[in-house]
């Protein structure tokens, strides 16, 4: 099997989300489990600002850091899970875990930033719940 071929269909039947942005910060990658996490078809998806699925309160810091990272080529959260929020097509917010990187070229040129994230809303809510029983 080609390595492309098998590239795409490995981001495809990944469980997590796998978001990836250009340097403007328009989606051109968004698989299967995307579409899952935040509820937006591919042609809903593509083509657009990440501000689709960050709520609003989320945008001038992700921003911030998105556009630093692709000035500097290094992101402060590298490969690190974090928590936050993102916002699903019905206009749900959502608790996901998050890891980022910078996508850079064969000449250190950076090209934009890939995501995975995984929905931990659920493990969210039972931790917060716990916390006001206890």
């Amino acid at each position: 099997m080609e390595d492309r071929l098998l590239a795409e269909r490995i981001l495809d039947q990944l469980a997590d989300a796998v978001i990836y942005a250009n340097r403007s910060g328009e989606i051109v990658r968004w698989n299967r489990a995307s579409i899952g996490l935040f509820g937006f078809a591919p042609e809903e998806a593509l083509g657009r600002s990440l501000d689709l699925i960050i709520p609003e309160h989320l945008r001038a810091s992700h921003w911030s850091g998105f556009n630093a990272a692709m000035t500097k080529g290094v992101m402060k959260l590298q490969g690190r899970p974090t928590l936050t929020r993102a916002l699903h097509k019905s206009g749900t917010k959502l608790y996901v875990e998050m890891t980022f990187a910078v996508v850079k070229g064969d000449e250190g040129e950076v090209l934009g930033s890939v995501a995975m994230a995984r929905d931990v809303t659920d493990r969210v809510e039972r931790e917060r719940s716990a916390v006001r029983t206890a």
